[in-house]
């Protein structure tokens, strides 16, 4: 699979690259140009509360129209991404149900409904449903983007390479492709490329979109800090978080560039902050493991309680916690058979590299050590170079 997919992919940044240079544009910049001065000072409004303001207006003026009311929710879905408020996605199907009621069977309506179950993390509907509309619709961009969305996390790469590359074709240089086609380049191993697609997408961005440039520049920290170069990866969090302050996965980021660095105390405060900006159970856990690692071990053992109550209690919802909630069993309360319960339901739903990657931890931690290295040997065939996956991989297949 990792030969084809970087052949695929490899051929269509040729393309981009020519493109650009056949219309004028520059070429990908150093991800330096890309950073906010220290002094940056964003204005408010952010981007989506901009749209939903906007979308309003448009329904205020004429209430029949439901294309306005698709841009309300589509607005909305958008705003729960800045927040990570679930709360914004019942706000938006408040909306689209009001965009059916006035033009039913609508294909945007169509999209914005998958759109949001991708949101909430139903990746089967949302594949089915994507695909029905692509079959409907075999012309439309965004539906091809959806279903890289759903196949990438139901594990169905192949699936998300042909979808990703079709936007490519369709549209080459448009920003939703190359993000797309850089994570997937990501999960196939290939660092540098994934980069060069990111900086292509955030060049492309005008720079009001404040928000969605602080999203690619977290991704190329990491980026950054798979390969090896700390102190951009940290330069770039930090960038990203001028950009939009407080955003919480940019919090995450710069925590990850402190766990490598070895400086757990301010992982722990970044992550900390994290958690109570977005007050999900995940986040609790990664808190909750620095704190463990910074050797504030009562605390950590309070906030791991916490976290273990709150992913019980939603770990039968699509949006879940599961694979955290192994994690704790296998590595924190040597409970491996627990961890294993959970990932058996979990890996019913999806197969991508991280649910495999956990499940062959836990199957390895109870002492089931062929099944698990039959698991880590599928997730490691897609290429990743995902560094937890391969210090597990390490361990479990010596």
């Amino acid at each position: 699979m990792r030969t084809i997919t970087a052949m695929v992919l490899a051929g269509a940044v040729a393309g981009l690259v020519a493109a650009a240079a056949a219309t004028g544009s520059r070429p990908a910049r150093a991800t330096e140009e890309f950073l906010p001065s220290v002094s940056a000072a964003p204005t408010s409004p952010t981007p989506a509360e901009n749209a939903i303001a906007a979308a309003r207006a448009r329904i205020a003026r004429n209430p029949s129209r439901a294309e306005s009311h698709n841009e309300l929710a589509m607005a909305l879905a958008r705003r729960a991404r800045e927040t990570a408020d679930p709360s914004f996605y019942t706000q938006a199907t408040s909306a689209l149900t009001d965009a059916r009621r006035l033009a039913p069977g609508n294909f945007e309506s169509d999209k914005v409904d998958v759109w949001l179950l991708l949101g909430r993390h139903e990746f089967g509907r949302a594949f089915d449903q994507a695909d029905a509309l692509n079959k409907r619709v075999p012309d439309d961009v965004m539906t091809y983007g959806m279903l890289v969305d759903a196949s990438v996390e139901l594990g169905r790469y192949a699936k998300a390479e042909e979808a990703a590359q079709w936007m490519l074709n369709m549209r080459p240089g448009a920003v939703p492709g190359l993000t797309r086609a850089a994570y997937l380049r990501e999960l196939f191993g290939d660092i540098e490329g994934s980069l060069e697609l990111m900086r292509m997408a955030i060049d492309r961005l005008p720079e009001k979109e404040r928000e969605e440039r602080a999203w690619i520049l977290t991704h190329m920290s990491h980026l950054d800090l798979i390969g090896g170069r700390l102190d951009r990866a940290q330069q770039t969090a930090e960038g990203a978080l001028r950009l939009f302050p407080g955003y919480h996965y940019a919090l995450a980021a710069l925590a990850d560039v402190y766990d490598w660095a070895g400086d757990h105390h301010r992982e722990a405060a970044l992550l900390g902050e994290r958690y109570r900006a977005a007050p999900h159970p995940e986040n609790l856990f990664r808190w909750a493991e620095a704190l463990h690692h910074s050797g504030q071990r009562r605390e950590a053992r309070r906030r791991f309680e916490e976290f273990e109550r709150q992913a019980r209690q939603e770990m039968h919802a699509a949006d879940n916690a599961n694979r955290e909630l192994a994690l704790y069993y296998v590595d924190h309360a040597s409970r491996p058979d627990e961890g294993v319960r959970v990932m058996e339901r979990e890996i019913t739903r999806r197969r991508d590299v991280m649910t495999l990657d956990v499940y062959a931890w836990s199957l390895f931690k109870a002492g089931r050590r062929d099944e698990a290295r039959r698991f880590m040997t599928e997730a490691l065939a897609v290429g990743t170079v995902e560094p937890v996956i391969r210090r597990h991989a390490e361990v479990i297949l010596k």
